[in-house]
């Protein structure tokens, strides 16, 4: 299943990055070609990075590939790797949770009930808040299914 997902969010991140990247693409041609800026591209790159953020966020915690800060030494860290690994990875999925999903999932019902929409698109923006609680999601079923493959492996 797992890689099922990590397909699924490869494709839909680079679709995302395509998407901006036209976009921006578009905004110089129109800009200083045509002469005639297009007025929604700016809405259109801005939104596609926060879901290229938020979505690569979650990609990079199922890669492997976030940022990791040392503060405690190596050789305690080394001792009692599985203490540590589950802090970390139970840290991150209660972050996740909490703020991502449950607020994120908040955020979106606001949105929502208030009628906000964006300026130019005038699209509902519970849409392009749905990210939040969407890689919320993915990056606390990575962080426990890490840290439950872990545990299997050092208990073997």
């Amino acid at each position: 299943m797992r890689a099922k997902i990590d397909s699924i969010l490869e494709k839909s991140v680079l679709f995302v990055l395509v998407l901006m990247l036209f976009s921006v693409i578009w905004q110089v041609f129109s800009r200083f070609i045509i002469r005639n800026p297009s007025t929604i591209t700016d809405e259109i790159s801005s939104f596609s990075l926060i879901w290229l953020g938020l979505l690569g966020a979650a990609y990079a915690t199922g890669q492997h590939l976030h940022l990791a800060i040392d503060l405690i030494p190596e050789k305690v860290v080394a001792k009692k790797q599985n203490l540590f690994d589950g802090i970390v990875y139970l840290s991150v999925t209660a972050f996740a949770f909490l703020v991502m999903v449950i607020g994120g999932i908040r955020l979106c019902q606001l949105s929502f009930q208030f009628g906000q929409t964006s300026a130019t698109l005038e699209i509902p923006l519970g849409f392009i808040y749905m990210v939040l609680p969407i890689s919320g999601i993915l990056i606390c079923y990575y962080s426990l299914d890490t840290f439950i493959t872990n545990r299997k492996l050092h208990k073997a």
